[in-house]
């Protein structure tokens, strides 16, 4: 019946529904990494406060917490509507194979209410713990926030490789949730995201004051809070390199029409080479510059293995190859030039012990935080995207699943005032606690709170 229905659903009411699930996705991943890295990169902050009694470090773990609380309000606002619109947007979805993937977000339920209580330790309990149990209090956060990560991954990425369930006679049965959540794209799809996150937390938080000593502010309070979390950030771009180049071996191996789409493959050959560039004109990527034999090696270690042909399945089957194939550069050259970044840092420091002097590497720090959340965004288009037109690949259609009812459109406009409204708010909240001097920590280090801080 159901089936039946969705076949009477106007392309704009789909149209609609994927826009406002991109917009809701898009805006909470930014503010769910955060969430993700910055507890870690505070704990870091408090401990080395307390191993060196540098009081600056304490500061920074305040200030930053307090940003973290905010970020975490607004964030579960965000994850509410995301958990409406799974059952609004999609009923063929959840109602089909909620039994089956019910299982992560139950789990990250739990790891969210953990990671509130904690949090709401943390923040309250400055000055009413002992400094050693306060810092042992943030820990949990930390846990729960990538456990939280890993759940709602596992879920995205039973999407990308459905497994766990039998289909008989059109229903679902022989249910194993775990089955479903361990399945083969879980393990490079959520290190793939928790490293992600990190890197998005620390280069935004180190962007913030290079854009602050490039006005002038160069004492220890902003240097340290530049050199801390871009240390995190930067530590952990090659390590992801490697691991996006896991991820893109799996797709290579269990999506090749992705992999077609990413880099503009039309028709099947061996050797195929890598595409930097060009654009998809007429069922052809023109302008593109082409390593030889690059994707084939770079694909499966064999410079002369064949790459499947986006023309070997039909074109109803077939992402939008420009949206693909850009977001794909897009992530990549993102990833390369956040490890230039990070091998400038690592140079400088191996060679004097402090950061790089130029003021093109504060510029380049400042544009880093962008670059890593377009680059985030990036690499999410290309998941979401080079999926299409599965919601679940191979086994169940986005406009299968997608709500038959009309005027799904007035629900995207509704979701994308929220939105804005949410994005006016957190500015103005963030950038009124960026005005606010640090919260002092003890009456003898009230003199450090003359610094102004961003």
């Amino acid at each position: 019946m159901f089936e039946l229905a969705v076949t009477d659903v106007a392309p704009a009411d789909l149209g609609a529904a994927r826009m406002q699930m991109a917009l809701s996705l898009g805006w909470h991943i930014i503010i769910a990494c955060l969430g993700v890295g910055m507890p870690a990169i505070t704990l870091l902050a408090e401990w080395r406060g307390h191993r060196t009694g540098d009081v600056h470090y304490r500061l920074l773990a305040r200030r930053w917490a307090r940003a973290l609380g905010v970020l975490f309000a607004v964030g579960a606002v965000s994850g509410t509507i995301l958990s409406f619109e799974m059952g609004l947007l999609w009923p063929g979805l959840m109602g089909m194979y909620g039994e089956v993937i019910g299982l992560p977000f139950s789990l990250e339920g739990i790891a969210f209410f953990i990671e509130a209580i904690f949090l709401g330790i943390y923040l309250y309990a400055w000055d009413r713990l002992p400094p050693r149990a306060h810092l042992l209090s943030g820990i949990p956060i930390v846990i729960a926030g990538v456990a939280s990560a890993f759940f709602v991954v596992t879920a995205n990425a039973w999407m990308q490789q459905p497994t766990g369930f039998d289909v008989e006679n059109g229903r679902i049965v022989a249910v194993d949730p775990w089955a479903a959540m361990f399945n083969p794209a879980t393990p490079p799809q959520t290190v793939h995201m928790i490293l992600a996150a990190f890197m998005v937390a620390g280069f935004a938080m180190a962007s913030v004051y290079a854009v602050a000593m490039l006005r002038g502010r160069r004492d220890r309070y902003h240097r340290l809070g530049l050199l801390l979390p871009l240390t995190v950030a930067a530590a952990i771009t090659p390590v992801q390199i490697g691991v996006g180049d896991w991820a893109a071996h799996f797709v290579a191996d269990n999506q090749p029409v992705k992999l077609a789409a990413m880099e503009g493959v039309f028709e099947t050959q061996r050797g195929a080479p890598l595409h930097i560039g060009g654009v998809v004109v007429d069922g052809e990527l023109r302008y593109a510059l082409e390593i030889p034999n690059g994707l084939s090696l770079l694909a499966h270690w064999d410079p002369d293995a064949e790459i499947m042909g986006l023309n070997e399945v039909p074109p109803a089957d077939r992402p939008p190859v420009n949206v693909v194939h850009w977001s794909f550069q897009i992530m990549v050259a993102g990833g390369f030039a956040l490890l230039g970044l990070a091998a400038w840092l690592g140079v400088a420091w191996w060679r004097r012990r402090e950061l790089p002097r130029s003021r093109w590497f504060l510029r380049a720090t400042a544009l880093s935080g962008v670059v890593a959340v377009l680059a985030l965004e990036a690499g999410w288009v290309v998941t979401e995207v080079g999926r299409q037109p599965w919601i679940v690949y191979g086994v169940l259609r986005t406009a299968e699943a997608v709500n038959p009812a009309p005027g799904l459109v007035w629900g995207f406009v509704l979701v994308s005032v929220v939105y804005a409204v949410l994005t006016v708010a957190t500015v103005y909240v963030l950038r009124r606690l960026a005005r606010d001097k640090p919260v002092p920590i003890a009456p003898q280090e009230r003199d450090v709170t003359d610094y102004k801080v961003v």
